[in-house]
């Protein structure tokens, strides 16, 4: 009996070790998913030392630092398969987007976009995206003409300023150019048609230097418009050239891209450029909400892509801070176009109609009307400009670029 008994308390002992094998444990919780840092690359045709790069780099960095994106630049990028290889590194390396900032990158962004579908190619001044049909290239550019139209009201009041001082003096401004692209026209017709809105009497004589940034040949282009008889400068060139020289001689000057006030404090008079930030912000919501990027993006003023830095009153004329804020309501509202074709003239007529190149091809042929209720219509059927027209006033030098 007290074997039976030993026995049965040795069975219940293993039927209980075994219920206690059995009992269920909670699983390890799944660990957090790590998630990835959104990565962006920059493709820049100069560095720092070109006022327009600079310009790009700043409105990039300010726009990926305040959304807490990972960045990369590869600045001094020529505009040849360099490009490529820079923007299909940057694709390996993680880059959801990378953006170009010159005009000559874009053939080869559009050949990285092929290669690498899931990443977004992004490019400012480019004129194929609208056309090309890739879903991952995208061209962008702002109305930075209504900027150039604003520099251009600030030294017409300027040229009014130095005429009433000497009677004698022919108000004809001076405009340093790249090269003669509709985007370099687009801007000096802008600019010329802001300085005679308030000096009618003005004429200006346009330059090219063949290239975006030559700190030698800009300066030497101001002193050649100097001499010249300019009597104000202004211009599409991204060195230090042209406003040294300016400084220099005593001539006034309206610039692009940034205020160069320290630098040139008794010539500097206000300066206009694109702040790219926006945009890169805007990209930068789309690639973490994966909303759509637009194929041709225009920004604004409204946008807060279109700025205009502190007027230096130590040489603007009186009164000029008040027109550009009167002037700059205007355009947000929808008051005033710069290509208004009542207040131009082509060899000494209004012109009504226009067939611009708007679908890049390489003869460069009209294929859109984009003249319409007497309006130019300037980059509303692309971003990128493509008003190229001569108009009356203007007395181009060169044309060799």
């Amino acid at each position: 009996m007290k074997r039976f008994i030993s026995l049965l308390l040795v069975l219940i002992l293993a039927i209980s070790l075994v219920a206690c094998g059995k009992k269920e444990v909670d699983p390890e919780p799944d660990p957090e998913p790590v998630e990835e840092t959104l990565k962006v690359g920059l493709i820049c045709l100069h560095d720092e030392n070109s006022t327009y790069d600079l310009n790009f780099i700043d409105g990039f960095k300010r726009a990926c630092e305040e959304a807490g994106v990972e960045y990369v630049i590869r600045t001094n990028v020529p505009e040849t398969e360099e490009c490529y290889n820079t923007a299909a590194e940057l694709a390996d390396a993680g880059c959801k987007m990378v953006f170009a900032d010159s005009f000559g990158h874009e053939d080869y962004m559009i050949q990285a976009a092929k290669e690498f579908p899931e990443v977004e190619f992004c490019h400012a001044t480019g004129t194929k995206a609208h056309t090309e049909g890739l879903e991952n290239y995208h061209n962008a550019f702002a109305s930075i003409y209504e900027g150039r139209y604003l520099d251009g009201v600030a030294l017409g009041m300027k040229l009014n300023e130095m005429i009433a001082e000497d009677e004698t003096l022919i108000p004809r401004v001076g405009y340093i150019g790249a090269y003669t692209y509709a985007e370099v026209i687009s801007g000096y017709t802008s600019f010329f048609l802001g300085v005679r809105s308030v000096c009618p009497e003005a004429i200006m004589d346009v330059t090219f230097t063949g290239s975006w940034y030559d700190e030698s040949a800009e300066k030497e282009a101001a002193n050649t418009l100097i001499d010249r008889g300019c009597v104000a400068i202004s211009g599409h060139a991204d060195s230090m050239g042209a406003p040294t020289a300016c400084e220099n001689a005593g001539v006034p000057f309206v610039f692009y891209n940034g205020s160069v006030k320290d630098a040139c404090p008794n010539t500097f008079i206000v300066s206009t450029k694109i702040d790219w930030a926006p945009y890169i912000a805007l990209v930068i919501r789309s690639l973490q909400s994966g909303a759509p990027i637009a194929v041709d993006w225009t920004g604004s003023i409204s946008t807060g892509s279109v700025v205009m830095t502190e007027v230096n009153t130590e040489v603007a004329a009186e009164g000029t801070e008040e027109k550009l804020t009167e002037l700059l309501e205007k355009f947000k509202n929808g008051e005033l176009n710069v290509f208004d074709t009542s207040k131009f003239m082509v060899e000494g007529v209004n012109i009504d109609s226009y067939m611009a190149d708007v679908d890049s091809d390489p003869a460069y042929t009209p294929d859109t009307e984009v003249i319409s209720d007497g309006v130019f219509h300037e980059s509303e059927f692309r971003s990128a400009p493509y008003f190229d027209i001569l108009i009356d006033g203007i007395n181009v030098l060169d044309t060799a670029f």
